[in-house]
């Protein structure tokens, strides 16, 4: 697995930030090791010097001192811009450039590094096609036409664009609504398992932290360094009391954001069809299934609509009928986002694969029959303690 890594390793070394006029640095003696192609979350409380840390790696911010390595190039005798052109960075709010098209922002960086108009515009349609938005729909549109989640996912693939090995990411998903946080969440996860870029993401959520990093780095003041560890490690032994108040009450519920859809049977069915197939034919296999609702899937396979057998009598196209499909959990996603899929659906929900498609549905007695083993195997290990 090691040979399809794209990421490198990051190694931070006694890193001080010490901005002028004040006593005590911003930043004090930061040392860490990030693995090549892991996600690793920087975690902490507002004002503790996480975004600091993160931006001394592409030089956003200029380290006072300590050194700063990047696939072992010392990142601080690199031209500054020649460096940033090697690290992808990703905000939130998406930082598009409002009076550029979706092409024209994805394009920013290969066209500074003078890649010709076909290789541009070919990258152009691959990322757009990874993200999951057609590039004959979304290319020559504006950021302004985008929805909230659209732009963010845009933002993310500007910053791959030139396929950097290093992509830093501050609080990306921190401005969308919880739903669409989750999508992007999953959106990252499945991007990473095909790039496996080395991933620096800053956040102050640490449900999000456990969800998405394979190391967790928790904070304290001036990025001193609290506990760095993998999430599982973390949820059953804090560090210190700092660390315990991070985690939060409902350690073993949290479990639930260490498991994966992938990792649970979907034992759920749906009747399914296609937007070209005829509505007639549907609600014939209905019935006799004794079924009242069948999920429509479009030309990619993807989930697309609900349709009720009553819609079907008088429906001319399977494009149009029911209703549109509203939350949706991928094999990415945690037991704890299907959990909140299903009470928002008032059921089951559809479960999607690496590209969008309708592999099957995940139901609430999987997601409970999880959360009863977790809870007693928690109780089991209080015993034994």
């Amino acid at each position: 697995m090691a040979e399809n890594v794209s990421g490198v390793e990051i190694q931070l070394a006694n890193v001080t930030k010490r901005y002028p006029g004040t006593r005590e640095p911003a930043v004090r003696d930061f040392t860490m090791t990030i693995p090549a192609g892991k996600i690793v979350i920087l975690v902490g409380p507002s004002g503790c010097g996480k975004t600091t840390t993160m931006r001394m790696i592409n030089r956003l911010i200029e380290p006072t001192s300590g050194t700063i390595t990047i696939g072992g190039e010392d990142a601080l005798k690199l031209n500054a811009d020649a460096l940033r052109r090697k690290v992808g960075y990703a905000i939130q709010q998406a930082g598009l450039f409002p009076h550029f098209t979706v092409a024209q922002n994805i394009s920013v960086v290969p066209g500074l590094l003078n890649w010709d108009r076909k290789r541009i515009r070919d990258r152009v349609d691959e990322m757009l096609d990874l993200i999951g938005l057609d590039p004959a729909v979304y290319r020559d549109r504006y950021p302004r036409q985008l929805s909230g989640g659209q732009q963010q996912r845009v933002g993310v693939a500007r910053a791959l664009a030139a396929d950097p090995p290093v992509l830093l990411m501050d609080e990306p998903f921190g401005a969308v609504d919880p739903i669409t946080r989750g999508n992007l969440q999953d959106e990252l996860l499945r991007l990473q398992t095909e790039l496996r870029k080395t991933i620096v993401f800053v956040t102050h959520d640490f449900d999000e932290a456990v969800k998405l990093g394979d190391k967790i780095a928790v904070l304290g003041e001036q990025s001193t360094i609290q506990q760095y560890d993998t999430p599982e490690a973390i949820l059953a032994n804090p560090a210190n009391d700092m660390v315990a108040g991070f985690v939060g009450a409902g350690a073993s519920l949290k479990q639930l954001t260490l498991l994966r859809v992938r990792e649970v049977e979907l034992t759920g069915e749906a009747i399914t069809a296609t937007v070209d197939d005829s509505p007639a034919a549907l609600r014939e296999q209905l019935a006799g299934k004794r079924r009242s609702f069948a999920l429509v899937l479009d030309e990619r396979k993807r989930p697309f609509r609900w349709v009720h057998v009553r819609e079907l009598g008088s429906a001319a196209s399977l494009r149009t009928v029911g209703r549109p499909i509203g939350d949706l959990v991928t094999t990415q996603s945690t037991l704890h986002d299907a959990l909140e899929a299903m009470l928002a659906e008032g059921g089951a929900v559809p479960v999607t694969g690496s590209r969008g498609e309708y592999i099957g549905m995940i139901e609430l007695d999987t997601v409970m029959a999880t959360i009863q083993q977790l809870r007693e195997e928690h109780d089991a290990g209080s015993e034994v303690s």
